[in-house]
């Protein structure tokens, strides 16, 4: 199923379940503790799970799998927006999975369809080659046939970017500017914080690293969503304007 964000949902809690590897228990059960939002009712009542539902439970799996507990999931996912989109709740998971030491891992063809939450036709896997989320493994490099060397941190926002219309070489140049400002962020807030706790000792430094962290990466997420939509909209009112522009010029 391909839709937009502001598409009706339309999948079933048993569909539901089924694309996320969770159980339909598990799906009430988050519901009931408020860490889904509940279902839009059709005919007979019927509960229909949309974008917003499969992100948010690929987020929870991600928090779950960082090892945060159920209580702490709850008070993360509290402290985020009510409005977030499905796209903004996939950055967020993204942004969970960097807390974690970078993995790369190798994987047969079905494990890398189940790791991405659906099948994959040959060419998305060429997509998600050329932005080197997916490397396939040639028979030098490992024993057996259809292998693929995926970084696990990235798949599951790749698997996202395969429908938004832009070519790979411009997702791959998206990807290299945030790799280089970020590192640039990294190290100047790197050299903020080594000189913030320059007279504790190193088991403190390394538990304040530990907490501070999350608190860091969040603000950065943050504060990037907030200035990128300021530039999305200063650029479609101008865009808007021109357009206006010119159409008052051929009355």
């Amino acid at each position: 199923m391909t839709t937009t964000d502001t598409e009706e949902p339309t999948l079933t809690i048993d569909e539901l379940a089924a694309r996320t590897g969770v159980t339909v228990r598990t799906v009430r059960f988050y519901g009931t503790r408020g860490l889904l939002p509940p279902p839009a009712l059709g005919p007979r009542r019927v509960g229909h799970y949309g974008r917003e539902h499969l992100a948010r439970l690929a987020l929870i799996d991600e928090l779950q799998h960082q090892g945060m507990t159920l209580a702490a999931i709850e008070r993360y996912l509290n402290r985020l927006p009510d409005d977030l989109s499905p796209h903004e709740l996939a950055l967020h998971r993204a942004v969970v999975a960097s807390w974690a030491p970078e993995t790369v891992e190798h994987v047969t063809r079905d494990e890398l369809h189940r790791r991405a939450g659906r099948p994959l036709t040959d060419a998305e896997v060429d997509r998600l080659a050329a932005t080197d989320v997916v490397v396939r493994v040639t028979e030098a490099d490992a024993p057996r046939d259809d292998a693929y060397r995926v970084d696990t941190g990235l798949l599951r926002l790749g698997v996202e970017l395969l429908d938004v219309p832009f070519s790979p070489e411009t997702v791959l140049a998206a990807r290299n500017a945030l790799l280089e400002h970020s590192r640039a962020a990294a190290r100047d807030l790197s050299r903020l914080l080594r000189d913030a706790v320059a007279e504790r000792d190193a088991p403190e430094v390394r538990s304040l690293s530990a907490h501070m962290h999350p608190l860091v990466v969040q603000a950065l997420l943050t504060t990037f969503q907030r200035s990128l939509r300021e530039e999305l909209r200063a650029w479609l009112d101008a865009d808007g304007a021109e357009g206006r522009g010119g159409r008052g010029d051929q009355h």
